[in-house]
């Protein structure tokens, strides 16, 4: 596979899957936890949200630029 197809893919399943699916998975547990807390338990919740959905994206980066093999 080469590597501009391999970008391709690793686009579009993030965009059109991966990030929608965060967003909405995010929301809810948001709505069922948050209601209430304090300032500081909300901010950490955001802190861990925002860091988090970078991490499929970081393992995705590495096989996006990974050569392929030569037969």
């Amino acid at each position: 596979m080469t590597p501009r197809t391999k970008k391709l893919i690793a686009t579009l399943l993030i965009l059109v899957v991966w990030l929608p699916l965060y967003m909405l998975f995010i929301a809810g547990l948001q709505w069922r936890i948050l209601p209430g807390a304090a300032w500081y338990v909300s901010l950490v919740f955001y802190i861990l949200a925002g860091t988090l959905w970078a991490l499929p994206i970081g393992l995705a980066l590495p096989w996006m630029h990974r050569d392929a093999k030569k037969a």
